[in-house]
């Protein structure tokens, strides 16, 4: 068994920092793939420790060295002024950040808050998507090098959670090959995809901070990027409307646009979108079975994830058919 102390200062003092000044350590929940660890020092330093599961446990194909892309995301982050944890130190087997203030989104929020808050995380995602990066994919090279095209390397993500589902016999509410078929026929939407940027496509409310220290609400940072890619900032828009339509999100597409991010929902837009969809929803089916989910988990999956994959792809389908888009 590990002895999470011993690591936590075995890691630290190879960052920099005095090891014998860890006063606390507990984990952190939420998280479903990686171990987390909060670190407290003497000194009022306040760290995140992430640690990848051991090699034999099983997950899936895009989740080898995910640390390098979170990794990647922080420092994106930092240099654009955007919160998010700072980058402290990184190795094969760890990636050890500073914490950010305050709590993950919640449902505490006024009104008032909600909106002022929605209208800031747009103005940061609008700065994140203006970070280029060198090819498009995953960062980690977990499924390949870094393509030089936008459908290449979606298309390459696709097929791998495809594989997945078959691997695993995951439930899904089609076939994978049904899903694959209607998902081909919108590829050709994507070489409207030129330019590779930051997107971090796990931005629901639990990967958001929210800091009250100045007595009103604030982004305190944007957390957990490790499923960052380099490809259509559009994608990102599923993940900050999770199971919903960021359409009707007024706010967060007011700041978004003021800080000079582009949102237009033209046809080949929304079969992108419906395709970003049918790919979160894909890996959210998926993951229930390496991760053992327990039955409640599954019901839920089963019931509010399933019919908007269903309905991600028969967009797609209406979309081609009236649009006349070539594949």
């Amino acid at each position: 068994m590990v002895d999470s102390w011993e690591r936590a200062r075995r890691i630290l003092g190879e960052a920099g920092l005095d090891p014998g000044g860890l006063a606390h350590l507990a984990p952190l929940t939420g998280g479903t793939y990686n171990t987390v660890e909060e670190l407290r020092l003497t000194d009022g330093g306040r760290y995140v420790l992430k640690v990848p599961p051991p090699a034999a446990v099983p997950g899936m194909r895009h989740e080898r060295r995910l640390l390098v892309s979170e990794a990647e995301f922080y420092r994106s982050a930092a240099r654009v002024g955007v919160p998010a944890p700072r980058l402290v130190s990184l190795g094969d087997d760890f990636l050890l950040m500073t914490a950010c203030p305050g709590e993950t989104w919640g449902d505490s929020l006024t009104d008032r808050e909600r909106t002022a808050l929605r209208t800031e995380l747009g103005g940061h995602v609008a700065r994140l998507h203006g970070v280029t990066g060198p090819g498009h994919g995953y960062p980690s090279g977990a499924l390949g090098p870094l393509a030089p095209d936008w459908r290449t390397a979606f298309t390459t993500m696709f097929d791998a959670v495809l594989d997945d589902a078959r691997r695993y016999e995951a439930r899904l509410p089609r076939s994978a090959d049904a899903v694959a078929r209607t998902a081909g026929s919108a590829y050709g939407a994507l070489d409207e995809v030129t330019v590779p940027r930051l997107v971090h496509f796990d931005l629901w409310p639990g990967n958001i901070m929210v800091d009250r220290s100045d007595g009103g609400a604030r982004i305190g940072g944007l957390i957990d990027g490790e499923r960052m890619f380099w490809g259509d900032p559009l994608a990102d828009f599923v993940s900050l409307a999770l199971l919903g339509d960021i359409r009707k999100d007024e706010a967060f597409l007011a700041g978004y646009r003021e800080a000079g991010g582009r949102a237009e929902f033209d046809a080949p837009a929304r079969l992108r979108l419906a395709l970003y969809r049918s790919y979160l929803y894909l890996i959210m089916l998926t993951e229930t079975v390496p991760r053992e989910v327990g039955a409640e988990q599954e019901r839920w999956v089963q019931e509010a994830v399933a019919p908007e994959l269903v309905a991600a792809l028969d967009e797609i389908e209406d979309l081609v058919a009236t649009g006349r888009l070539t594949p």
